[in-house]
């Protein structure tokens, strides 16, 4: 058996073009860590400067909802700082106890955001629902003036999350976007209870925008939880690269075709192709895993495994995974 790996190959199989694609594509992964880790960072701590505001504006206007959001952006805080260690971690570089790398250490900072956002929206919605029917009247110039703070606060913080990309700043993204929101809601009350005494709108829009934000939650959890459970990435067709393999002149059969992402961003690839008789010497099978790879560039895999079997050789996983597949 001939174990081709794309991502360690023997120097000379390597050109001069091979390994300056290498050395990019390692540079652009660490540039976005680094980005996610930075931004990730500025949103902690503009988060945990403005929580402890809240906490002594919500006393101070003797507001309740202040006081509840200070609670909610103190778990955001701590979700926050949970999230950009996990995301530093997954910067660090493979080792024998986790030969892929930390990169799902990011996965981790998303499910705690999401668990903590979670508990946050419950809280709020036990706050909101009760003051629906006995509304309270608040400090509106007071709510006017820390909802400005807030809109600007947390507006920043979403601003610098949004060109990420990655699991993690998405989840922490939603944390911050469900405050700017409900700052904005707070200003327009605040607004409203000037000339109006309508104190029922306040609870109104906080229930309305905690469940615009657990139905998002809700699909990030699920997009997060399916990572782990190594769902083949959204936008690639396993079969379709399959179909393009096994079109190749040297192929007689294509199993254990398996495509999984380490963390949204950074996907894998093996395969084990199986060769017809007549194309069994050295540089054939090097010529057919150079044309695969260039097949699976446009798919953005930064890790590809193949493994070349001869016609007259027995897959030694069939008899733990089954008939092969192609």
């Amino acid at each position: 058996m001939k174990m081709l790996n794309s991502t360690s190959d023997n120097p000379e199989e390597l050109d001069n073009k091979g390994v300056k694609n290498k050395k990019k594509k390692n540079s652009h992964h660490h540039i976005h860590h680094h980005s996610e880790t930075k931004s990730i960072s500025t949103a902690f701590f503009l988060n945990l400067f403005f929580t402890v505001i809240e906490i002594f504006g919500g006393l101070w206007t003797n507001s309740t909802a202040i006081v509840a959001d200070a609670v909610h952006d103190f778990g955001d805080t701590i979700s926050l700082g949970a999230s950009w260690y996990l995301e530093k971690k997954s910067e660090k570089n493979s080792n024998s106890f986790y030969t892929f790398g930390y990169r799902r250490f990011s996965l981790l900072g998303a499910l705690v955001s999401s668990v903590v956002l979670s508990a946050g929206s419950v809280f709020v919605l036990m706050k909101a629902v009760p003051r629906l029917f006995d509304p309270q009247p608040v400090n509106h110039l007071g709510m006017i003036g820390f909802a400005l703070g807030g809109i600007l606060v947390n507006g920043l913080a979403v601003f610098k999350l949004s060109h990420n990309q990655g699991v993690n700043s998405r989840a922490v993204m939603l944390h911050l976007l469900e405050d700017f929101l409900g700052w904005a809601a707070v200003a327009v009350t605040g607004v409203v209870l000037i000339f109006y005494d309508f104190y029922f709108l306040d609870p109104l829009l906080s229930l309305l925008i905690t469940l615009w934000i657990i139905y998002n939650l809700i699909r990030n959890l699920r997009y997060t939880i399916s990572i782990f459970l190594q769902k083949s990435p959204a936008g690639i067709d396993t079969d379709q690269i399959k179909k393009k393999i096994i079109e190749m002149e040297e192929v007689c059969s294509v199993h254990h075709l398996h495509l999984w992402t380490l963390d949204g961003l950074s996907h894998v690839f093996t395969v084990h192709v199986q060769i017809n008789e007549e194309m069994t010497d050295l540089a054939t099978s090097k010529d057919l895993k150079e044309r695969i790879r260039a097949e699976l560039k446009s798919y953005d895999i930064s890790h590809c495994t193949i493994e070349i079997e001869m016609p007259d050789e027995d897959c030694q996983l069939l008899d733990t995974e089954g008939v092969p597949d192609g």
